[in-house]
């Protein structure tokens, strides 16, 4: 008897499993996603001012899934004559996807302004909206809505920046482009001759798809049009990217030894390219009470805005008044736009006294410094 309800049970076992693979088949459900039905924030016609920091946040209604699994979302942003089908740019959301909000930053909604045809501080009117999908089959929402967003007048800064184009001494193959000295955050430097009647351009890397910047009528402009550059000669180029601008550029007349005693350039150093200057000369040191004195710097002749003015070329440390000391950083320079006879100077070792002397002035790369040379 036993053994009968056993082959029973046993039968009655196997016969629901069937049933339940059957089952599963005829109930099978694909992975359907409804369309988000409403858009909640931000409201319709929004619009906002971007600053370098901050975000906005989207949120919307859930949409559903035939299979009760869980939906992805992006966020898709359209110029306002488009139709989503090829966005000017899109978000996941928040949570890789699963949230049906999204914080986004003004750094990226500036670039959905760029990507609008925008430039520094101007306004752009973009609509979004949001499709949801579970990796296949994207639904997109039943609505739109619109955010006029207003540039930040800067821009973002690349991290790296170089000088390139027949315009300028780098020539236009972008494996010879100068790299630019970092001042600050989004600041930029480059000592460089220009050559007039061709263009120059900065990039943020030597590479072929690297982002290109162009200055015209005084402003930042990414892109590569063909502005004609009418400088010739050497100057110093400022970009700042925090105002998309770049300041007066500065022509470099000369660079000249200029010995502290005798309060006066002694000989001049001939520029050799890419922002470094180089002379041969007498060093002779100034028999004083106290001993011989061999205090020196370089004066900078300089032009701007059609005004002729100096500076100094002396130490990092404003206070220098020892002689090398072997460390490196001894020789690091910087600009003194006052120029005058006694203050930021360096000192020659003995062995410079009476001799003729190499002096090196590099103003290029990530450090300004100088060379001093038997």
């Amino acid at each position: 008897m036993k053994t009968y309800i056993y082959k029973v049970l046993s039968v009655l076992f196997i016969s629901s499993l069937l049933f339940s693979c059957s089952s599963d088949k005829m109930e099978f459900k694909d992975s359907y996603i409804t369309p988000v039905e409403n858009l909640y924030e931000p409201a319709d016609s929004k619009t906002i001012q971007l600053t370098s920091n901050g975000t906005l946040y989207f949120s919307w209604q859930a949409a559903r899934s035939q299979d009760a699994g869980a939906p992805l979302y992006e966020v898709f942003f359209d110029v306002l004559e488009g139709d989503f089908s090829k966005p000017i740019y899109s978000v996941t959301s928040d949570l890789n996807g699963f949230s049906n909000g999204a914080e986004i930053s003004f750094k990226i909604l500036n670039k959905i302004a760029t990507n609008a045809g925008a430039e520094p501080g101007e306004v752009a009117t973009v609509k979004w909206t949001v499709v949801s999908s579970r990796g296949i089959n994207p639904q997109i929402a039943k609505d739109s809505r619109t955010l006029t967003i207003t540039r930040v007048l800067g821009m973002e800064d690349p991290g790296q920046l170089f000088i390139t184009g027949l315009g300028c001494e780098a020539g236009e193959n972008l494996t010879d482009a100068m790299p630019m000295h970092r001042i600050a955050e989004g600041e930029y430097e480059v000592y460089v001759k220009l050559n007039a009647g061709n263009s120059f351009y900065f990039v943020d890397a030597k590479k072929e798809e690297a982002t290109h910047w162009y200055v015209e009528l005084g402003k930042l402009k990414e892109g590569t049009e063909d502005v004609v550059n009418e400088l010739d000669g050497i100057y110093r180029l400022n970009i700042d990217f925090n105002t998309a601008s770049w300041s007066e550029p500065v022509k470099i007349k000369e660079i000249g030894y200029w010995f502290c005693p005798t309060n006066k350039v002694e000989w001049v150093l001939d520029y050799v390219g890419k922002g470094v200057w180089e002379g041969r000369g007498p060093i002779e040191f100034k028999q004083e009470d106290w001993g011989r004195d061999e205090r020196y710097k370089f004066r900078v002749s300089t032009i701007s805005g059609g005004k002729e003015s100096e500076e100094d070329l002396g130490p990092v440390n404003e206070g220098e008044d020892g002689k090398p000391s072997g460390v490196p950083t001894y020789f690091n320079l910087k600009v003194y736009k006052e120029a005058n006879q006694w203050d930021h100077k360096w000192k020659f070792i003995n062995e410079c006294d009476g001799k003729d002397v190499t002096l090196r002035v590099m103003m290029s790369g990530e450090v300004y410094t100088h060379e001093v040379s038997l």
